[in-house]
């Protein structure tokens, strides 16, 4: 069961209290370059992405972001460090929401000049917690960034806003290690009821980055906990929001776009299903319909799950049989399999 947390709302999109685990990413381009940075949010949103963090490393970012804000399609969070101007900027342009640490930004007073615009505008507050970039004094008494010094960290950020009155926060623990990232999650869900964004920080290219993300954020919303998502990979944030998406649907948590089943091939198989598979899977990219596809390889399996799905095939030798709800439509050439397929699923 999904764990209740106190509901925020960045911008439109709610948060927390029960609304479903909102997938995020973060833009790659230059803040500064408003062009590049819309383009780049258009993009992604119409690939699925709710809600856009962007870097905002000087005054000059700050006051571009104000301007992609009102033109993007989605709401977009503002991520400050150190400088408490960059924030009261970023809150003046009409930003969605803060990624900051109140302790990082030096004297109480500056946090409080921050929280009172923040509070005016309703505008959320992200605690990001990171084990690569923990206090001093954690370090020395947990000895390394332990999952304990992390939950310790973000506590003591909590504790500056709530000494403040403000209550529209939401936390994120992150760190490279898997099984650190989960734990530091559990004993902080254990702990406070705001809504938690989760993640696993660095965790590399797309391929080793969504084996991880995978594991980690699967074990965390399999316990219920988790208000947002941003699988971290180093590459296209396209690739984040679509990989969020694949974690989300396996679990039965959210459902966007096609579910596509193939077979992993064996001795039995006599199409190049492996070319068959990609190319269905390449095209199935844009499609956001609520459907199985199913591209199987022999007569074991293949028709049993082609006939499972909405749409599938089942390879034999050198074609392959179409099924549509259950139902052998014909029989197609290997060279024709994906066009076939396709032409199906628009029929649907």
């Amino acid at each position: 069961m999904k764990k209740l947390t106190r509901q925020i709302r960045v911008g439109s999109v709610p948060v927390g209290g029960g609304a479903p685990c909102a997938v995020q990413s973060m833009c790659s381009t230059d803040t500064r370059d408003v062009a590049a940075t819309l383009a780049q949010i258009a993009g992604l949103a119409a690939g699925g992405c709710e809600i856009i963090r962007c870097a905002v490393p000087d005054m000059d970012a700050a006051v571009a972001l104000g301007k992609i804000k009102h033109e993007s399609p989605i709401p977009v969070i503002a991520d400050i460090h150190f400088d408490y101007k960059l924030a009261l900027q970023v809150l003046d342009g009409g930003i969605d929401g803060l990624r900051l640490n109140p302790g990082n930004i030096g004297d109480k007073w500056k946090v409080a000049e921050v929280v009172k615009a923040a509070a005016e505008r309703q505008v959320p507050i992200r605690i990001g917690v990171n084990a690569g970039s923990l206090e001093k004094e954690l370090l020395e008494r947990f000895g390394h960034p332990t999952a304990e010094a992390m939950v310790e960290s973000a506590l003591g950020h909590v504790r500056i806003l709530e000494e403040l009155g403000y209550r529209e926060i939401k936390i994120s623990l992150k760190a490279s290690d898997v099984m650190k990232t989960v734990s530091a999650y559990r004993l902080l869900s254990e702990r406070v009821d705001y809504p938690l964004h989760i993640g696993i920080t660095e965790a590399g290219t797309i391929f080793s980055g969504t084996v991880k993300s995978s594991v980690g954020l699967g074990i965390l919303l399999a316990d219920g906990i988790g208000d947002t998502m941003r699988v971290s990979l180093t590459g296209d944030p396209l690739d984040e929001v679509r990989v969020g998406y694949e974690i989300l649907k396996s679990l039965g948590l959210r459902q966007r776009g096609v579910n596509f089943v193939s077979c992993p091939t064996c001795g039995r198989c006599q199409i190049n299903l492996i070319k068959v598979a990609e190319e269905v899977e390449r095209r199935l990219q844009g499609v956001d319909k609520r459907i199985t596809v199913a591209v199987m390889g022999c007569a074991v399996n293949g028709p049993g799950e082609a006939r499972e799905a909405d749409v599938g095939i089942a390879g034999g030798k050198g074609e392959g049989l179409l099924f549509r709800n259950g139902e052998i439509v014909r029989k197609v050439p290997e060279n024709k399999l994906a066009d076939a397929l396709l032409e199906e699923i628009d029929k649907l």
